[in-house]
């Protein structure tokens, strides 16, 4: 890819099940020079050994999406991070848009809109996900939030929580400059939502996004989403 160069960013923790499927996918990135870097939390599969071929550089960093996407960006090579969920996967001209939307808007970073690999009632919850995400200027994880690197190193990069990583970058990044949001799709997997039952998983997502805008400590609130980083 002509201009600046990009790095894809992967946090991983246990991803045997799918890692080949989503770095394999990353494949035509990487022919175009796309750095690929997945960092792992300390799997205790074979997630490691499975995304070794697949990917330019495989580290490890202490469990928890902040720690691992920042450990990531710090050995990245790019102009522009890309950060990546195992389970989302990109448009094929996803490079590009990033590229030239970032040059011809004058913004820092952006996101794209999200879809699920499923229908009915997430279809719309998509919608009204990127709906909010355009009016409050605020990007979740699974949209694939891009920054330059000077913008993301001027913040400091993620702030070192448990949880609401994503929402708290975002935060820090509209004081620079308002998101660039790219009407292209990302999918991302269904399977969590499915799980849990759709609409439970929209009512905890909010009331834990509620608790955390009142100031709520990130590390009970990832305790109630069932999910707490390891001590170290």
């Amino acid at each position: 890819m002509s201009g600046p160069t990009l790095s894809i960013i992967m946090p991983v923790l246990n991803e045997a099940a799918g890692v080949q499927a989503a770095l394999t996918a990353l494949s035509p990135f990487h022919s175009r020079g796309v750095e690929l870097i997945v960092v792992d939390g300390g799997s205790n599969d074979n997630t490691v050994t499975l995304a070794e071929p697949l990917a330019d550089r495989v580290l490890s960093a202490p469990r928890g999406r902040a720690a691992q996407m920042n450990c990531g960006a710090a050995a990245a090579r790019g102009d522009v991070l890309l950060f990546l969920h195992a389970d989302t996967w990109l448009p094929a001209d996803a490079d590009a848009l990033i590229r030239d939307g970032l040059a011809q808007s004058g913004r820092v970073w952006g996101r794209f809109d999200v879809r699920f690999n499923a229908g009915g009632l997430l279809s719309l919850i998509a919608a009204l996900m990127n709906l909010r995400s355009r009016l409050t200027g605020i990007a979740t994880g699974d949209q694939a939030i891009f920054v330059t690197r000077t913008a993301f190193e001027s913040i400091d990069g993620f702030p070192p929580i448990a949880l609401m990583e994503d929402i708290a970058l975002s935060a820090r990044l509209k004081r620079i400059s308002r998101p660039l949001c790219l009407r292209a799709y990302v999918t991302t997997c269904a399977r969590r939502w499915r799980s849990h039952g759709v609409l439970r998983t929209v009512f905890l997502m909010w009331r834990l996004r509620l608790a955390y805008f009142l100031g709520a400590n990130p590390a009970n609130l990832a305790r109630r989403y069932g999910y707490a980083p390891a001590e170290r």
